[in-house]
């Protein structure tokens, strides 16, 4: 019974990550847009067009009719119209940009009673992107640096539980929970130590949104690599799987908007706060090589690879996808703003009232770009509906430290498989390890 329990537990975890990093599921029609720039890139006012088929095993359908919307991405479309593709195929002449931004074309077709969609979106001078807000908080250093004084006088009080059914011939794996920015309040995460004796980089990987278990990042640890996988919410990561679905619909529901008017309260100071403890953990590990530490993770997980390296001078480097919490006042330029998108007009969890905004400042993922100091790699595509690249590229775009945009054009919040296999390579390159 207890093999069977551990076996539905890994079952359900495994689904989980499919879940946030699989492509979408592919289907028997496919709807293609693709901008006439093979790169998807323009020059503001310059007039793209997008063309449009729609695939049944490889072939355009004839006689099928589509409706189609172009405008800025997120935004109200500024055009809306409908179209019968009488060969499978069609190219629509679409408008421009004036200003840097990203430009979306979605489509819709209705084969057999069933609706079909694809989408383009392409970049006007992305490169040119500025963030909404013209500066950071004016004490926006002091207030980081103030919290994590606080948080070195909060005792650590580390507790490891080794998970022995986890655990393989080269690594141990250990369920840690640490004392985090309050006394009282708990980080967790799932550490994988290599047996060998020895001196180890160590690699922290950060969480995307949501509450879920998690399971460590074993491989990388048989590697030669000091790997923990940190959840974000104070619970412990290795529980039943409903409990973290009550929870996500009960007391952590929303909570990326928890106490948004008072930055001192706000609920990203405690998770900000977690990253840098659970680095006190990984660099006081008598088995840590005293010097090459890295972050990464996607979505809220890439705002938080960013907002630790620019908070904790102990890391060296860092692997970002799809970075999440960028640039969080687009919105209010009447562009599209990072997730989860606080101040869209349609977020009935929040509004821009002036508290709220100002402690956005405090949290944007934007203003902690502009401190990172060590290499990146980052890679997002496009077509991401979930974290605008308009949000993202405001962020990568007022990096300074040296930097890499692995670009999979036409991917959403989710990634290609040759995304994954750069983003590791370039890790364990850094990391030290084959």
């Amino acid at each position: 019974m207890k093999k069977i329990k551990s076996f539905l537990f890994l079952l359900l975890l495994f689904m989980a990550v499919i879940q946030g990093f699989a492509q979408p599921v592919e289907q028997n029609v496919k709807v293609i847009v693709a901008p006439d720039h093979t790169d998807w890139q323009y020059k503001t006012g310059e007039k793209v067009k997008f063309n449009v088929s729609v695939l049944q095993y490889g072939n355009p359908l004839k006689n099928v009719k589509v409706k189609y919307e172009l405008g800025p991405e997120r935004m109200a479309p500024e055009m809306r119209d409908s179209m019968q593709l009488a060969a499978g195929l069609y190219t629509i002449n679409a408008g421009t940009m004036k200003t840097p931004g990203f430009y979306r074309c979605i489509v819709t077709a209705e084969v057999n009673g069933k609706k079909y969609r694809g989408l383009a979106t392409v970049g006007f001078d992305a490169n040119q992107i500025k963030p909404a807000a013209a500066s950071s908080p004016a004490d926006f250093i002091q207030f980081w640096d103030g919290a994590k004084a606080d948080l070195a006088k909060i005792p650590m009080d580390a507790r490891m539980t080794l998970l022995p059914e986890r655990s393989t011939e080269k690594v141990n794996v250990y369920h840690v929970n640490l004392q985090n920015f309050r006394l009282g309040s708990r980080l967790y995460g799932i550490l994988c130590v290599p047996k060998k004796e020895g001196k180890y980089p160590a690699l922290l990987r950060v969480p995307g949104a949501g509450v879920r278990p998690y399971n460590g990042d074993v491989a990388t640890a048989e590697k030669g690599v000091i790997t923990m996988e940190i959840g974000i919410h104070g619970v412990p990561v290795t529980m039943e799987p409903g409990i973290y679905a009550n929870l996500a619909a009960g007391a952590l529901s929303g909570y990326q908007a928890s106490n948004l008017e008072d930055r001192e309260r706000y609920y990203y100071k405690r998770v900000y706060m977690g990253c840098v403890r659970a680095n006190d953990f990984l660099t006081s590990l008598p088995q840590f090589d005293g010097s090459n530490l890295g972050v990464t993770g996607g979505s809220q997980g890439g705002a938080l690879s960013i907002v630790t390296a620019a908070l904790d001078p102990r890391v060296k480097f860092l692997g970002a996808y799809y970075p999440a919490l960028s640039d969080l006042t687009g919105f209010m330029l009447g562009r599209a703003g990072g997730w989860p998108h606080l101040f869209n007009k349609d977020n009935v969890n929040t509004g821009s009232t002036p508290d709220k905004v100002k402690t956005t400042g405090y949290y944007d993922v934007v203003n902690f770009a502009k401190l990172v100091k060590v290499p990146g790699m980052y890679s997002w595509g496009f077509n991401d509906e979930t974290c605008p690249p308009t949000s993202m590229h405001a962020a990568y775009n007022v990096i300074t430290a040296p930097k890499s945009l692995f670009l999979a054009l036409e991917t959403g919040h989710w990634m290609y498989p040759e995304q994954r296999e750069n983003m590791d390579s370039w890790l364990q390159k850094q990391l030290k390890v084959n």
